[in-house]
This record gives C-alpha cells, sequence and structure tokens, in this order.
C-alpha cells in the first residue's frame, strides 16, 4: 500500500469509524487521461459505517468528501464512491 492509500485509509478511519472500508488504487486504468498527468490518483471506495445510517447518499458523500479535507486537492483526483450503513 502506498503513502497516499495510507493516508486517505487513515483519514477515512479516524472521522467515520467503518466497519467495513475497501479502497482501491484505480490510476492504472486512467494513464493517458488528462487527469493522471497531475499525479494524483483515481480511487473506489467502498465504505460501511453507522455514520451513514438515515442520511441520502448527497449526504454520504458529502460526509466522506468532509472527512477527507485537503486530501480532495493534493492526494486524489477521482473518488468513485459506495457508502453504506450498517444494518
Amino acid at each position: 500500500m502506498s503513502d497516499r492509500e495510507e493516508r486517505i485509509e487513515a483519514r477515512l478511519r479516524e472521522r467515520l469509524k467503518p466497519s467495513f472500508m475497501q479502497l482501491l488504487n484505480e490510476s492504472h486504468l486512467h494513464v493517458g487521461h488528462a487527469g493522471a498527468a497531475t499525479g494524483l490518483g483515481h480511487f473506489s471506495l467502498l465504505i460501511e459505517s453507522q455514520q451513514f445510517a438515515n442520511l441520502s447518499m448527497l449526504e454520504r458523500h458529502r460526509l466522506v468528501y468532509d472527512a477527507l479535507g485537503d486530501l480532495m486537492f493534493t492526494d486524489i483526483h477521482a473518488l468513485k464512491i459506495q457508502a453504506r450503513s450498517k444494518p
């Protein structure tokens, strides 16, 4: 796991206390894409947290973006999110 992935996961664990999280670095699928030229990563996130209970998809995504904060500008170019509440 890269330092970038460790920073992202640590921030999400600290802020959202997920019961399950899977972060996949999909940057290799975007080689040649204009966004890839910046060096920032393309990621796919599956995250489950009690904090998402009774929230809309948009509200869940906002929680993820808020948790990541500055990493959205320094480490991440694109982020695909699946945010679920713990049943």
